[in-house]
């Protein structure tokens, strides 16, 4: 059957919420899907048309494959047509794996490799010289013009600076038919039983020829003998040693320091891989940092004695082998384990931290005998060093990783790559410095390259250079200039990731695929989603057809087709209320349309707040890129945290304040990035951090679940006369221990069928339908509900069946003021959308009673949030503010931004450029600041 040029038609599509929809989609066009949260545009986007591509692209296996891959089950659909291949760029960050660096993930950096291996200059690191190489023509032809005349020595050395007596090597060497060596500089015979003081080092190279060399033809051939001959037994080195004075000269067909014989191996791209073994530096294994055992940590008070717990991972004496090697180590170097650790002597410390093994003899004073003694102490610091890095158990390692610091390898000083591999360098510059440089700043180098370089590098190297380019120009069109290339994938937010994946994908210049992305405009500043817009654009101008879920009213304006799926959320959505350009939709009365045309908007409030009058005061953070920045925070209010992208929010906020306020009020051990000093924390009694972490990986998880309302309507069912009557106990109603769950789907609802070659099928259970629990569980009713009817309740419905369990119904309310009133209470977890689960994040934390002095901490909490839904988040922020609590958010959203008390802006730029504080303030003190790139569309808000 044809492909449909046109359009990608879905008909009937019931994916979760659903509702048997049509759809036309125009292609190679840029779609923006649109609508409430959960009112059904990832399912329509990813759980649809993407689910249905990638079985499509799985069916073109052969059933042998695929038995390996595990089949896709088919959506809930009746037809797609005009479906081409499709790529999925979601928020899922990519890998966490050390080794994963945007350098590698957007293959930037094995050009770079390519590039070092084809077209360096090797140094030698002993001399900072040039390195040398020359064919066996070469090195004959320099022998004949330098040497004419003279008697040499040519020698192809074996041994360089290494101990032993080499009786088997000279025995080697007599075989293959040589009768002279030169060790340490003196020549010798080779005799029968020859041998080295074995404990000295030696340098050996064996006499190939001694010649005088002479421009005749006949000893033309025998120095090309030689020289082949040396190179040969000298492993591509060979030396020259004039007779006369003494002189030694190294020629090789390797890279070779022609001052001290040096040699790399010939450069191949693995050399410059911090992923192989032949460039990775061989103390970190090419990760660049260290877990290093840190002995303030094993002793933070050394005044404490080792007998009340000076020793932290050992804890108070106990009657165990391990003080009662301490008691002997204390007898040994004469001091008692009462006595405070700091008056232990030097060498006592050493053995008790560092291990040792000894024995000796001792006059016991009081019994008047000698005494025999044994240490056989692994050490404290050892032993918590070898578990950290040779134990298999997760407990043991996460025990021993309390007691160390990660420190920068010495050896490589974070480079990540081996001393040789340094040493290649290109215009000046090895490849890692240049995997340090901003995009920006690499794209500027690469630039004006071309003038640095020989013309033999650059009819080499032009290729790679131009691809260098492009790929660094894609990542700075979306956004990106400010990271390098050396930047860790564990440490890029959702945003940064996908636009890393856009910008591949863009480099890749693929044709006639559709491309489906998920609010790609998360964490990116409004300076910079013209550029992001753009990069769409050019994806769509390549003859690509591009998808985008997103709420961004830049990113809708300027879409060719928009499709806003509601009218509501949950049950309530899943209906194409509206499709068309962006002009006709503004024209229809649908939410979205009312707040693209203005006619519905998140009002400015008439006053700030006044605040507490108290401060948290944070000075000298200067961890990433923040300059030694100093903030003071005003307490009860709403504060916004703003700049562009990369100008060093998450650092100030997320690695800095947070750690230290966590491990104040809770112990929380992760290590704040450095900063000088903090104050005022006496002002709040508790912080709060609601991430973007998912709220659970399994289908067992739910709202219900993961807010505790669950453990409470269980307890409320415990309770109910029938259940007291059987002896029920609240384990009975859950679906996760047996007991009261249904055994045949073990609690699930569903069950699996495998189903060999074929997709594995989810078929309702038959034994309990769907309701997870046995029937005994069943019987017992609340109200007239079973506790299968509770789990299939909306938010909505169970805040009203519930009104009078304050406990309960606190909880339910909070969800419900959140948004999330569409929800049902037993919806799995991994069917809720970024938005969903942050937001149930909110309302459990809201849901605990708060005292009025806690400081709340989100990060971009309107990411996957519809303008009308951000009005209501910000109504449930306001309330809690009002209660006298401070809420602090990292934020780019101009709505969220306009109603703050104080924001703190920080920049100017990203990256290098950034981490400076720009400007404090209310909104409206901020909006006249000239260099703000917030400011500038601040007031377009407010004025």
């Amino acid at each position: 059957m044809a492909v449909n040029e046109e359009f990608i038609e879905v008909l009937g599509a019931r994916v979760h919420n659903l509702k048997n929809i049509d759809v036309k989609i125009p292609r190679e066009k840029l779609v923006v899907i649109t609508g409430l949260s959960g009112s059904g545009k990832s399912s329509l986007a990813f759980d649809t048309i993407y689910a249905e591509g990638q079985r499509r692209y799985i069916e073109t296996f052969s059933a042998y494959a695929r038995q390996f891959l595990g089949g896709l089950e088919r959506p809930d659909v009746d037809k797609i047509d005009g479906l081409s291949p499709v790529i999925a760029i979601e928020q899922k960050t990519t890998s966490k794996s050390p080794r994963s660096t945007v350098g590698t993930i957007t293959e930037i950096y094995d050009f770079l490799r390519l590039l070092f291996a084809r077209a360096s200059d090797a140094y030698s690191y002993n001399t900072g010289e040039k390195m040398v190489s020359y064919s066996d023509e070469q090195i004959q032809k320099i022998l004949t013009e330098k040497f004419n005349g003279k008697r040499v020595n040519v020698l192809a050395p074996v041994i360089r600076s290494r101990k032993g007596h080499y009786r088997e090597l000279f025995e080697q060497i007599a075989k293959q038919g040589f009768v002279k060596v030169r060790t340490n500089g003196e020549i010798k015979d080779i005799t029968k039983g020859m041998k080295l003081d074995r404990y000295k080092t030696h340098d050996i190279e064996i006499v190939v020829d001694r010649i005088k060399i002479d421009k005749k033809e006949d000893l033309d051939t025998r120095l090309k003998e030689s020289i082949k001959t040396a190179l040969y037994h000298g492993d591509g080195i060979l030396m020259i040693h004039e007779q006369d004075s003494g002189e030694t000269n190294y020629f090789s067909r390797n890279l070779m320091c022609p001052t001290t014989g040096l040699s790399y191996p010939n450069p191949e791209p693995n050399n410059f891989s911090f992923n192989s073994p032949k460039g990775a530096c061989p103390v970190c294994n090419g990760i660049g940092t260290l877990h290093k055992v840190n002995t303030d940590k094993i002793i933070p008070n050394p005044n404490l004695s080792i007998k009340n717990g000076a020793l932290v991972p050992h804890g108070p004496q106990k009657k165990n082998w391990i003080f009662k090697q301490l008691e002997v180590i204390a007898e040994r170097y004469d001091f008692s384990l009462n006595d405070p650790f700091k008056n232990i002597p030097k060498e006592a410390v050493e053995m008790i931290l560092f291990g040792g093994k000894e024995k000796f003899s001792k006059e016991s004073k009081t019994l008047g005998i000698t005494r025999e003694f044994k240490i056989d102490f692994e050490g404290v610091a050892s032993f918590i060093e070898e578990t950290y890095h040779n134990n298999d158990s997760t407990s043991l390692k996460r025990w021993a990783k309390e007691y160390m610091d990660k420190v920068t390898c010495p050896e490589c000083e974070g480079s990540r790559l081996r001393k040789e591999s340094l040493y290649f360098k290109v215009a000046g510059l090895n490849i890692a410095e240049l995997a340090q440089k901003d995009i920006v700043d690499l794209a500027d180098w690469f630039n004006t390259l071309e003038k640095d370089l020989s013309d033999k590098q650059m009819k080499i190297a032009s290729e790679v250079i131009k691809e260098i380019k492009v790929r660094l120009q894609f990542l700075v069109d979306v956004g990106l200039e400010y990271l390098n290339l050396n930047r860790g994938s564990k440490s890029l937010s959702g945003g940064e990731a996908q636009r890393i994946r856009l910008a591949t994908q863009i480099g890749s210049q693929l044709v006639g695929v559709l491309y489906i992305l998920d609010e790609p405009s998360i964490g990116l500043h409004q300076r910079d989603n013209e550029k992001l817009i753009n990069s769409l654009i050019s994806l769509r101008d390549l003859g690509n057809s591009v998808i985008v879920v997103e709420h961004d009213k830049d990113m809708i304006e300027r879409a060719d087709h928009v499709i806003d799926i509601g009218p509501e959320a949950g049950r309530h959505g899943g209906e194409i209320i509206s499709q068309g350009s962006p002009e006709e939709i503004k024209k229809t009365g649908t939410v979205t349309a009312s707040y693209l045309n203005g006619t519905m908007k998140i009002e400015v409030p008439e006053k700030r707040r006044k605040g507490n009058g108290k401060t948290v005061e944070l000075k000298g953070a200067t961890g990433n890129n923040l300059k030694n920045v100093s903030i003071k925070i005003p307490l009860g209010k709403m504060i916004a945290v703003t700049g562009v992208s990369g100008s060093g929010k998450s650092t100030l906020i997320n690695e800095t304040l947070y750690p230290i306020m966590n491990a104040h009020y809770f112990n929380g051990v992760k290590e704040p990035m450095p900063y000088k000093s903090i104050k005022g924390l006496e002002h709040i009694d508790k912080v709060i951090d609601i991430n973007q972490t998912p709220i659970g990986r399994t289908p067992r998880s739910n709202p219900a679940t993961y807010t505790g309302v669950w453990s409470e309507i269980r307890n409320l069912f415990t309770k109910t006369p029938e259940a007291m009557i059987r002896g029920y106990k609240p384990g009975r109603f859950s679906f996760n221990v047996k007991g009261g769950r249904c055994e045949t789907c073990k609690g699930g609802g569903l069950r699996q069928i495998e189903m060999n070659f074929l997709p594995d099928v989810y078929v309702e259970c038959e034994t309990c339908q769907g309701k997870r629990f046995n029937r005994e569980t069943l019987e017992i009713r609340y109200k007239g509900k079973s506790i299968s009817d509770v789990l299939e309740m909306t938010i909505n419905e169970a805040t009203i069946f519930f009104e009078n369990i304050p406990k309960i119904y606190r909880k339910l309310k909070t969800i419900k003021d959140v948004g999330l009133g569409y929800v049902t209470l037993g919806q799995q977890s991994t069917t809720l959308s970024g938005g969903e689960a942050q937001r149930i994040k909110l309302a459990s934390e809201l849901s605990k009673r708060d005292t009025g002095s806690t400081f709340y901490i989100l990060d971009e909490p309107t990411t996957g949030l519809h303008f009308e839904d951000i009005r209501v988040l910000m109504e449930v922020l306001n309330r809690l503010t009002n209660k006298g609590n401070t809420v602090l958010i990292i934020e780019h959203n101009m709505d969220v931004i306009k109603i703050a008390d104080h924001i703190i802006d920080i920049g100017y730029e990203g990256g290098k450029n950034g981490g400076k504080v720009v400007v404090t303030g209310t909104p409206e003190e901020v909006a006249k600041h000239k260099k703000s790139y917030t400011a500038e569309f601040l007031r377009k808000e407010l004025f």
